[in-house]
C-alpha cells in the first residue's frame, strides 16, 4: 500500500531539516504533526538590526582650522561640530516664497494659473534689476571717492551729483555721500532738504572731537534715499580758505563711515583742492552740457588730465550730457556721443526734467521716469568701474 505525505507532514520535514539542534531524534513521521524544540540562536526577525548607522562626511576646513562636515542623516554627529554649521537653512522651517513676475502679460498668466506659472520678469523688469544688482554690487576695504567735475559752470554738475548720489544710496545697503568742495558758493546742500547749517568748515573745525558716525552724522543733511549731503561755505570769502590740507581731513573722516564718497568740485581744475580730490579718486564722471562749446570744454578737460598723469582715470570715466542746457535742439547729440565714447567708457544722457529745472529741492519719486532710468543707468556705470576691494 502506498502512503501519501500530507501537507502538514511536508512542512514538518522541511523544518527539521532548517533546524540546527532538536530535542530527540524522530524515527517515525507521524500523521499529525509533533512539537519540536527551536534552537535559541535561530534568528528571527526581531533579531535582525535593520539601523543604518549614522556619518558624516569631512568636506573643508576653515580659515581657523574648524573641520567642517557634510551631514547625511539628522542626529548626533560623530565628531563635535564647529559653530559654523548652524545656519539658517538647518535650524530654521521656512519656505521662502516664490516672488511674482513683473511685467502686465507675464502677472496676468502668473494670476490666472494660481501662481504655477511663472513666465519670468518682462525685459523692461528684468533691465531694471540687472542695473540695480550693479549698483548694490559690494565693495570690500576702504572708501571709494568718486569726484562730479567740469571746467564749465552752469551745466548741471551739481544736479549730476544729486541724482547720481540718489540712484546710488536708494539701493545700496551702505552709505553714501556728497561732499561739495566748491571753493565758490556751492548749492549742493540746497538740492535736498536741508537739516543743519553747519558745513564743510565745521568738520575741519571740529575733527579732533569725531570719534563715530553719531558725532559725524551731526554736520550731515540726508533725504528718503538715504544720501547723505556735506554742505559747502556759504560765505564765499571764508570758502576761499578751503584748501588742500581741509579737503584731507575732511576725506580722512567720510572714509572711516562710507563706502562711497562722492566729490561735487569747483569748475577750477587748477585749484589746490583738485590735487587731493585726484589723487583719492576711484572713479571719474564728467560733465558736458548739449551746446558746442560746452561739449568742446568737457573733451578738454579729459585733455588735460590725461596730460597730468590720470590717463587710467579718464579711460575708467564716464561722461555725462545733460541735454536739459540750451541749444541741444541744433546740435548732433549722437556725433558727441560718438566723441566722448572713443575716450571714456560709457555716456550718459540727463534729459531736460521740470522738476530739476524749477533749481530747489529734488524729491526723487517726483522725477520723471526717464530721469530716473538715466541716474540709475549712470549709478550702475559708477559702481561696476570701482575696485571691488581696495
Amino acid at each position: 500500500m502506498i502512503r501519501v505525505r500530507t501537507v502538514k507532514e511536508s512542512q514538518l520535514v522541511e523544518r527539521k531539516k532548517t533546524t540546527k539542534k532538536v530535542s530527540a531524534p524522530v524515527a517515525k513521521v507521524p500523521t499529525e504533526p509533533t512539537e519540536v524544540d527551536i534552537p535559541a540562536t535561530e534568528v528571527t526577525p526581531d533579531s535582525i538590526d535593520l539601523s543604518v548607522p549614522e556619518f558624516s562626511i569631512p568636506i573643508s576646513a576653515t580659515s581657523d582650522g574648524e573641520e567642517m562636515y557634510l551631514r547625511r542623516h539628522t542626529g548626533v554627529a560623530d565628531a563635535p561640530e564647529p559653530t559654523a554649521l548652524l545656519t539658517d537653512e538647518r535650524l530654521l522651517d521656512i519656505k521662502v516664497k516664490r516672488l511674482a513676475p513683473e511685467g502686465f502679460w507675464q502677472e496676468f498668466v502668473y494670476a490666472i494659473t494660481f501662481h504655477t506659472v511663472h513666465l519670468g520678469d518682462s525685459r523692461r523688469a528684468s533691465a531694471r534689476k540687472a542695473i540695480d544688482a550693479r549698483i548694490a554690487s559690494p565693495l570690500v576695504g576702504d572708501a571709494r571717492f568718486v569726484p562730479v567735475l567740469t571746467r564749465k559752470g552752469g551745466v548741471g554738475k551739481t544736479t549730476t551729483t544729486v541724482l547720481l548720489g540718489m540712484a546710488l544710496a536708494r539701493i545700496r545697503e551702505d552709505r553714501v555721500i556728497a561732499i561739495d568742495a566748491n571753493p565758490d558758493r556751492g548749492t549742493l546742500a540746497d538740492r535736498i532738504q536741508r537739516e543743519t547749517r553747519d558745513t564743510i568748515r565745521s568738520v575741519v573745525a571740529k575733527a579732533p572731537a569725531i570719534n563715530s558716525f553719531s558725532e559725524f552724522a551731526k554736520y550731515v543733511s540726508h533725504d528718503v534715499t538715504r544720501l547723505h549731503v556735506l554742505a559747502s561755505d556759504s560765505d564765499p570769502l571764508i570758502s576761499q580758505s578751503f584748501d588742500e590740507f581741509d579737503y584731507n581731513i575732511v576725506a580722512d573722516i567720510t572714509s572711516r563711515y562710507y563706502s562711497i564718497v562722492l566729490t561735487d568740485c569747483g569748475t577750477g581744475i587748477v585749484n589746490s583742492v583738485m590735487r587731493p580730490i585726484l589723487q583719492r579718486a576711484d572713479g571719474l564722471v564728467i560733465v558736458s552740457g548739449g551746446s558746442v562749446d560746452e561739449a568742446r570744454l568737457a573733451s578738454e578737460t579729459l585733455t588735460w588730465l590725461e596730460s597730468n598723469g590720470h590717463a587710467e582715470l579718464v579711460a575708467n570715466s564716464i561722461v555725462v550730457i545733460n541735454t536739459a542746457t540750451q541749444n541741444t535742439v541744433l546740435v548732433k547729440l549722437d556725433e558727441i556721443e560718438n566723441h566722448f565714447r572713443s575716450r571714456v567708457r560709457d555716456v550718459v544722457r540727463i534729459p531736460y526734467d521740470a522738476h530739476i529745472a524749477a533749481g530747489s529741492v529734488i524729491t526723487w519719486d517726483k522725477l520723471s521716469k526717464l530721469t530716473r532710468d538715466s541716474a540709475s543707468l549712470l549709478a550702475g556705470l559708477v559702481a561696476e568701474g570701482l575696485p571691488s576691494t581696495k
